[in-house]
């Protein structure tokens, strides 16, 4: 059995699901990932597991990272399935159940042309147009599935003096977030080293 504590985890890690139970009587476990992309826990031969943190950040609130080998994994559904050593049973499965799954970004296969993995996609600043000139509408927060395509969630937002973002909040003082979808009729230029998708997405929709 291998219990890695964080300090030897890769400095990389990316959230990609959590357990959601346990999976069969041979130690299996059920995964929910966070996005479509589950292929990354498919192929990835080490996944790295972080229990939850108990309310009123108990005992458990800064628990380690345990690195868990992959030996066998297979999609079910919209979820995954996992023989993991650190769980030789069902038993052991069941403890498991509400850690997070995350996996080291150099572990993700390359992405095919014109493809981009979500994770990569959130922090990026989007820009659509003004009066024929690019103007930025906000930084991506989250991305989701509707099921045609992918939607980006970004957050509004308006550049300071020093080219940091300020993002823009209602009158509840809730942030406010415009859904974009991400196809190439709207966001037609995407440069993930420089964080930044160009669009031709209102400004002021």
């Amino acid at each position: 059995m291998t219990d890695t504590q964080s300090v030897d985890s890769p400095h990389n890690l990316i959230e990609l699901g959590r357990i959601v139970s346990a999976y069969g009587v041979q130690g299996w476990v059920k995964i929910q990932p966070h996005s479509s992309q589950a292929e990354v826990l498919l192929q990835s031969k080490d996944w790295w597991l972080k229990a939850p943190v108990p309310p009123a950040g108990g005992a458990g609130a800064f628990a380690p990272f345990r690195r868990a080998a992959v030996q066998a994994a297979r999609p079910q559904g919209s979820t995954v399935v996992a023989r993991l050593d650190l769980s030789p049973d069902r038993n052991a499965a069941e403890a498991l159940k509400g850690h997070t799954v995350w996996a080291s970004r150099s572990q993700f296969p390359p992405e095919e042309e014109d493809e981009y993995y979500w994770v990569d996609l959130i922090g990026c600043r989007l820009y659509g147009q003004k009066d024929g000139q690019p103007e930025l509408i906000g930084q991506v927060v989250d991305v989701s599935d509707n099921g045609a395509h992918a939607v980006l969630h970004v957050a509004r937002g308006r550049l300071d003096g020093n080219g940091e973002i300020a993002l823009l909040q209602n009158e509840k003082g809730r942030r406010i977030e415009v859904l974009v979808p991400f196809v190439s009729a709207h966001v037609h230029t995407v440069d993930i080293a420089a964080k930044r998708l160009e669009s031709d997405w209102p400004v002021d929709f």
